[in-house]
């Protein structure tokens, strides 16, 4: 994730908005919208362009796992950009439904010659956070331990997480972020309602911007997300303008399994 050309490429662009931020005052975490269903046993797929051209796919899966929800992420790139900078990531979290609060966060990361694992575990009883990272190039790894508060989410849950809040225009929100051995504020602003085509339907759109007063993405260029104006707030289309280009991902499917 800290490679942010490998992240976009990938179709990873919502994981790496919600890590941009910087560190800041760790903010109260608001709890889900009790009447949100989060969707279970379902996946959604994206494509992701660079400028014009395709680069690469995402997915996105639900499922339960008793009070918990567990979500995988897989991002590949593809065509030319696969033949440049060849992509093929996974990621897992594990969050408590009810609460929000994610208790475990995977990564498997092939990207160019990168190769890595990672493990964050998240101890509330303890208020603390333990990563442990292993290079399979180099063979090197990675222990940390960190401080975390009462509950937080991480850089995947974070996406469905953002979703089971109201989304009101002009109702912004912040909430703390587990990521990398440290936690960050992220602020999220929605700003405005909007009509949004992909190859999986038009949708009416609300438009999110997620915002930090420092991180990878500061000064480089801007990333907005748009969740479907309905009771679902599906995570239709992203867009980050970037010094290099414009990247975007559409939906193009969703299925129940």
């Amino acid at each position: 994730m800290r490679n942010l050309l490998a992240a976009f490429v990938a179709g990873s662009i919502l994981l790496t908005a919600l890590s941009s931020a910087a560190r800041a005052q760790t903010p109260a975490f608001p709890p889900p919208n009790s009447g949100f269903q989060i969707p279970e046993n379902e996946t959604l797929t994206y494509a992701v362009d660079w400028r014009v051209f395709p680069a690469g796919t995402a997915t996105f899966h639900l499922q339960p796992e008793g009070a918990n929800v567990h979500v995988t992420a897989t991002a590949a790139s593809i065509g030319t950009v696969n033949l440049l900078f060849p992509v093929n990531d996974r990621y897992d979290s594990v969050f408590d439904r009810k609460t929000g609060c994610s208790s475990e966060y995977r990564k498997q990361i092939q990207e160019g010659r990168r190769r890595l694992t990672g493990l964050m575990e998240l101890d509330y009883g303890n208020h603390l956070q333990k990563l442990h990272e292993k290079n399979l190039v180099t063979g090197t790894t990675k222990q940390q331990t960190s401080r975390i508060p009462d509950c937080a989410t991480d850089v995947l849950s974070g996406i469905f997480y953002v979703a089971t809040q109201p989304l009101q225009v002009g109702h912004d929100f912040r909430f703390p972020l587990a990521d990398g051995g440290r936690v960050v504020a992220v602020t999220m602003k929605v700003e405005a309602k909007e009509k949004v085509v992909t190859p999986a339907g038009t949708f009416p759109a609300i438009r999110v911007q997620p915002t930090a007063d420092a991180g990878v993405v500061k000064n480089r260029g801007n990333i907005w997300i748009w969740y479907s104006d309905d009771a679902r707030h599906l995570p239709v289309q992203v867009r980050a303008y970037l010094f290099w280009g414009t990247i975007t991902m559409r939906l193009t499917r969703v299925a129940n399994k």
